[in-house]
């Protein structure tokens, strides 16, 4: 019976050693080319064939997610029309592990013609590409993952590496935070957390308002009405304290009997959370896990603005 398991922890192995010879074999190249992409007027071209066109595809998206204008060239629609889209200043970058791959090659006198500055992606130091491109990045592998040593696995998982580490790189050299990476990604859950303020999700209409001297009675209803298990003490219009529905349960079994005699001020928590309505909403969710609560209030200087919970924030 064949052991899955055993294949895909074999298939770990090898990749994760073809990556590890990888980092030891890098030499200046890699620097050049940092250097070059981060100096650059124009934006970063990528272009491969088969399955390194697909790789190339995912390194040029990482790049323009980071910070670094790209986009991918399929080398057939280059050459039928689409070196256009290349400017002199733009940085070419050409993907093929043996280097030699025909539509590939046949771009190299365009882009010398056209002064592009190219880095080539390949595993063999002496291929045509590493040859021709001003620049050149070893991905050479051992051995594939595939056991027929046929389809490309090791070679393309370096290669997805090597553009990754470009990337990241050029991040750093740019100081590329991660409110520029929101500006990018707008409508994902991290682009949202990092461009939406408190001011956007607080509940602000309706607000559960009571006063210190609030009977309990009319507290419990208070919190009901609400909708949101809390009411907010004010006093003298500023914020006083809090209740919510789990110090009304909590109260209750402490003093039973005497329960309703209280007022709102015996059972509040002094000094609640206060947050300000310009509050990025991925800092109101640390607060949320830090404390260990579930609602903040938002307000300038102790006044009410509106209530904040951890349920309106989009996973």
């Amino acid at each position: 019976m064949i052991d899955v398991l055993k294949i895909a922890k074999t298939v770990f192995r090898i990749e994760r050693e073809s990556l590890e010879n990888l980092e030891n074999k890098l030499d200046n190249n890699f620097v050049l080319s940092v250097d070059a992409i981060f100096n650059t007027k124009g934006k970063v071209v990528v272009i491969g064939m088969g399955k390194s066109g697909i790789i190339g595809r995912k390194i040029s998206a990482t790049f323009s997610s980071t910070g670094t204008p790209s986009i991918f060239l399929h080398p057939a629609e280059a050459y039928h029309g689409d070196l256009g889209v290349i400017e002199h200043h733009d940085i070419v970058i050409l993907i093929s592990y043996s280097g030699e791959t025909d539509e590939i090659i046949r771009l190299l006198s365009f882009l010398e013609w056209n002064k592009n500055i190219t880095i080539g992606i390949s595993g063999n130091h002496n291929s045509t590409l590493a040859k021709y491109c001003n620049f050149h990045l070893f991905v050479g592998v051992e051995r594939e993952a595939c056991p027929l040593q046929l389809a490309p696995t090791s070679s393309t998982t370096v290669s997805l590496v090597m553009g990754d580490a470009l990337a990241v790189a050029l991040m750093k050299l740019r100081n590329f935070k991660a409110e520029n990476f929101a500006v990018f990604h707008p409508g994902g859950s991290l682009g949202r957390k990092l461009l939406t303020y408190a001011s956007d999700l607080m509940q602000k209409d309706n607000l559960p308002i009571i006063n210190i001297e609030t009977s309990i009675d009319e507290v419990i209803h208070t919190i009901s009405s609400g909708k949101l298990g809390l009411a907010v003490i004010i006093n003298n219009e500023q914020i006083w304290g809090i209740i919510t529905d789990g110090d009304i349960r909590r109260t209750m079994e402490q003093h039973k009997s005497n329960f309703f005699n209280l007022k709102a001020k015996d059972i509040a928590t002094r000094n609640p959370k206060i947050i300000t309505p310009d509050l990025k909403i991925i800092e109101a969710e640390k607060l949320f896990h830090e404390s260990k609560i579930n609602s903040l209030l938002v307000g300038i200087n102790k006044k009410l603005l509106g209530v904040l919970q951890i349920y309106q924030i989009k996973p």
